[in-house]
């Protein structure tokens, strides 16, 4: 199915290697935007989901978002024009290195749901090993990046393997960026846990509110806090 509907949005995703999955949906419902940012950037936005998100819970101005491959920025620039908010998205065609190379803004949300097949496992087209790969764009270079472009009250949101969450805040930690809220994922009550959601600030907080999602009791049992946090967007929720 290429089309995706949600409540306020639908999304085309075929020329997208990275298809829209649980994780870009709940990076762009956890995300806090508390902070009321008026700048977001979605870096390696894939069809722009997350952007597209947080284009609906917020009222920032200014929503930029980063993608290296071509059929996928092509993709997100449509889902972009067609969307309600158009005038406030726009995407990049360049890689994380080119973009911080000549920063021109600062940004007061930053979100990354980054490529993170760490293991030697290629899926044998160049594509989408590009979007699943943690060597197309290692996290210290995400990191590094975001602490570049972050405003000094800006958040820095991210979905990582919850396996390289503790090397994830290390690296985060030597850049000056503090976690403040952590959501740990998982698929089912009794399954490992999955994912890992991590909110950063610049400041540096004693009290970190650390939590555990569960996704659904049984196949399309979901939980209420999974209907709750995604309701805005599922059309069933």
């Amino acid at each position: 199915m290429s089309k995706f509907q949600f409540k306020q949005f639908s999304l085309e995703q075929d020329r997208c290697a990275m298809k829209i999955g649980t994780d870009g949906v709940l990076l762009g419902a956890w995300t806090p935007v508390e902070n009321h940012p008026n700048s977001v950037l979605d870096i390696g936005t894939g069809t722009g989901i997350i952007a597209l998100m947080l284009a609906q819970r917020s009222s920032a101005t200014q929503i930029d978002a980063l993608e290296i491959d071509e059929e996928a920025y092509e993709q997100a620039t449509d889902n972009f024009e067609n969307s309600p908010w158009n005038d406030r998205l726009y995407c990049f065609h360049a890689g994380l290195d080119e973009f911080v190379e000549e920063p021109e803004d600062e940004y007061d949300l930053i979100v990354s749901n980054p490529p993170f097949y760490t293991d030697d496992y290629k899926s044998g087209t160049e594509q989408r090993d590009l979007a699943r790969f943690a060597d197309a764009m290692p996290f210290e270079d995400l990191i590094e990046a975001t602490d570049l472009l972050l405003s000094e009250n800006g958040i820095f949101s991210v979905i990582i393997p919850f396996k390289e969450e503790s090397t994830f805040l290390a690296i985060a930690l030597a850049f000056e960026l503090y976690p403040f809220k952590i959501t740990r994922v998982k698929g089912t009550p009794t399954t490992e846990i999955k994912r890992s959601l991590i909110a950063f600030s610049r400041t540096n907080s004693e009290n970190i509110s650390l939590d555990e999602l569960i996704i659904e009791t049984a196949r399309h049992i979901y939980t209420p806090e999974y209907i709750e946090l995604t309701k805005g967007f599922y059309l069933k929720m």
